[in-house]
């Protein structure tokens, strides 16, 4: 009986693993257009006041849903600095773009 329960969430672990990562490159094709429009306009690869307001509103997500804002943190800020990443690699390939 409890193999068969952990059987059933294992399934369930995966199935949300390969909705974070569906989610997440989906995020990534439309940061890419983003970073695409920077790198054309000269604006920088990186917006520390938006960045700053997503962290807000995402401790307060986590928080509701009983998550630690801390992690979210951590796993929002690893996001983003892979997208500052490639939004400064675009930026070599268009010209200059700040940092």
């Amino acid at each position: 009986m409890n193999t068969d329960i952990l059987r059933e969430q294992r399934v369930r672990i995966d199935e949300l693993d390969e909705q974070l990562i569906c989610l997440l490159a989906e995020r990534f094709e439309i940061t890419k257009t983003v970073g695409e429009l920077k790198a054309k306009t000269g604006l920088p690869a990186a917006d520390p006041k938006r960045e700053k307001e997503q962290i807000a509103r995402l401790h307060e997500i986590a928080r509701r849903e009983g998550m630690d804002p801390v992690f979210g943190e951590k796993v929002f800020r690893l996001i983003v600095d892979e997208v500052i990443r490639h939004h400064l690699q675009t930026a070599d390939e268009h010209g200059d773009l700040e940092a």
